[in-house]
């Protein structure tokens, strides 16, 4: 079923944008927005941190043995 809804020129930008920074398509995100409460600036914010690990990890930047160690002392192993 394909349904037509009109919004405004800015979250029609907004859902473009994260189509083109995520590989999903406008609807994958609407549909995700209207099924899982995931907001447009959530989604944003989520896409920006995601690059930015990336980014992170291109440049080698990894967390040593010892960072990791402490995370899994401080909450415990699974």
């Amino acid at each position: 079923m394909k349904n037509n809804v009109d919004i405004s020129d800015d979250l029609s930008r907004r859902i473009d944008m994260l189509a083109e920074r995520s590989n999903l398509t406008r609807s994958q995100i609407i549909e995700d927005a209207l099924s899982h409460g995931r907001s447009l600036a959530w989604q944003e914010k989520w896409i920006a941190g995601v690059q930015a690990g990336i980014e992170d990890a291109d440049r080698g930047n990894f967390a040593t043995d010892e960072e990791i160690a402490a995370v899994l002392n401080k909450y415990g192993q699974a």
